[in-house]
């Protein structure tokens, strides 16, 4: 259940930017949410790489409970990538600072995925919530 409601807390912080991306002055909005989201999407990222290595690692739930397994994979497939997605631009002022090409073809980049994040995030929401319901229903752990 605790998979579920981390997925819905992060994907309600990717949602905005959405609704963001559309506005002209988006990207001053977004330059000031971006430590908080950057922090953030590193902590999710790397909890979903985690929960990616459990899944892969109780394989054998695949046989006893798979619709759980499944559910499992892909909350945390989501997460992984919605906590990458946030924290595109927190790896960039960490590892690309110095290097002025390398950070403007990564603006250029966070640009191309800014659109993909709001709708991956909307998918969160739903994969969120179908792990809170599955929990209950197909729970191995």
């Amino acid at each position: 259940m605790i998979w579920g409601i981390t997925l819905i807390l992060l994907s309600i912080i990717a949602v905005p930017s959405l609704i963001l991306a559309k506005k002209p002055n988006a990207k001053e909005l977004l330059e000031k949410v971006e430590p908080y989201q950057g922090w953030i999407g590193l902590v999710f990222c790397f909890w979903g790489v985690w929960g990616i290595i459990t899944a892969l690692l109780n394989l054998g739930w695949l046989t006893s409970a798979p619709i759980w397994w499944i559910t499992l994979l892909a909350g945390n497939i989501v997460s992984a990538a919605l906590g990458f997605m946030l924290g595109s631009g927190l790896i960039n002022k960490l590892f690309l600072g110095k290097n002025e090409a390398a950070q403007a073809k990564a603006e250029e980049l966070r640009a191309k995925i800014a659109p993909k994040q709001g709708k991956l995030g909307i998918l969160g929401l739903i994969v969120g919530a179908w792990m809170i319901v599955a929990s209950f229903m197909f729970a191995v752990v």
